[in-house]
């Protein structure tokens, strides 16, 4: 089966992956190089974020998570199993998302930064962007995918040389490329600051301030962040990143001795509920199937959704 794939972010990557191991002839379409793209600025922890519906999200992420920890385990490129501390100020809950990582735990007063009574204890997958995608871009060129960067304004003009089945993974792109208007840009703001020794990502998606979250790398911390529905400004807010400076040194004290390494801006790809589906059958041509919409949600979710999409490129 001859499948072209448009987008080479995480889900089209993760899903030209899942393609070719089931034996389909590939090719990935992206408008720019995969540095250009939305997920190669993620901050990419393991953790469902603006994206539903609810119960499919739970089954993505699980089989998500379980991949990603067996790459950890492998030792892929940029992928590792983190300590995280999420940070509470009344007793919390257990999360929805807690059957997916098998071990959440309540956290010690001595694990709690200063003004904090509660937090939770888990260990979930962490991905460097920049040494995972191309990473997973170079897997897929070796197993045989054709890679192409073209800049498409519609998905017929995929439909050359024979190909069976069209695959949309565009992204934000989706709503001028298939019309679909529930797609909207969610700004998201991060730092990019020098690790001063940190292991542990922390968060407390409650902070006054709003949303913060710390995610040590290799050589960087990612500290954030916003989600600004319905904004297409990519330029830094320069308020904004103060007050992620603020609210992140709050949640991890040591930041204090962090250098600023830059600022970044990126949209992410909301909607409603992510679009994982087939158009209806126009015999005339190929097939058309979407895997979009992901949110803030991209690695979390992506290779759970790779490997639905794959079954129903299989269901023919």
């Amino acid at each position: 089966m001859r499948v072209t794939v448009l987008g080479a972010g995480v889900a089209g990557l993760t899903t030209a992956s899942r393609l070719l191991a089931a034996g389909c002839q590939v090719r990935v379409v992206a408008a720019a190089p995969i540095e250009q793209s939305t997920s190669y600025l993620a901050a990419a922890v393991w953790f469902p974020t603006h994206v539903g519906p609810a119960d499919r999200v739970a089954d993505w992420g699980r089989q998500t998570y379980d991949v990603l920890a067996e790459q950890a385990a492998r030792g892929i490129p940029g992928v590792v199993m983190r300590e995280s501390l999420a940070l509470y100020r009344e007793p919390p809950r257990e999360p929805e998302w807690a059957d997916a990582v098998r071990g959440v735990r309540a956290a010690t007063a001595a694990e709690l930064p200063p003004g904090y009574g509660y937090g939770l204890r888990y260990v979930v997958p962490l991905v460097e962007m920049p040494r995972y995608l191309p990473w997973l871009a170079e897997q897929v060129g070796t197993n045989g995918a054709e890679v192409y960067t073209r800049r498409v304004h519609s998905l017929l003009e995929l439909a050359e040389d024979g190909v069976d089945v069209i695959v949309n993974c565009s992204g934000l792109a989706a709503r001028e490329l298939v019309g679909d208007q529930s797609v909207y840009p969610v700004r998201g703001q991060i730092a990019r600051v020098s690790n001063p020794g940190l292991s542990m990502s922390v968060r407390d998606e409650q902070h006054p301030e709003g949303r913060a979250y710390v995610h040590p790398r290799q050589n960087d911390c990612i500290l954030g962040g916003t989600l600004d529905e319905h904004s297409w400004d990519t330029r830094v807010d320069l308020d904004t990143a103060a007050s992620i400076l603020r609210r992140c040194r709050d949640i991890a004290p040591a930041l204090d001795e962090a250098t600023v390494i830059d600022h970044v801006v990126g949209l992410r790809p909301g909607r409603p509920t992510v679009r994982l589906e087939e158009d209806a059958r126009d015999e005339t041509g190929p097939r058309i199937l979407h895997n979009y919409g992901h949110g803030g949600a991209g690695i979390t979710i992506s290779w759970g959704c790779a490997e639905e999409l794959t079954a129903l490129v299989l269901r023919s």
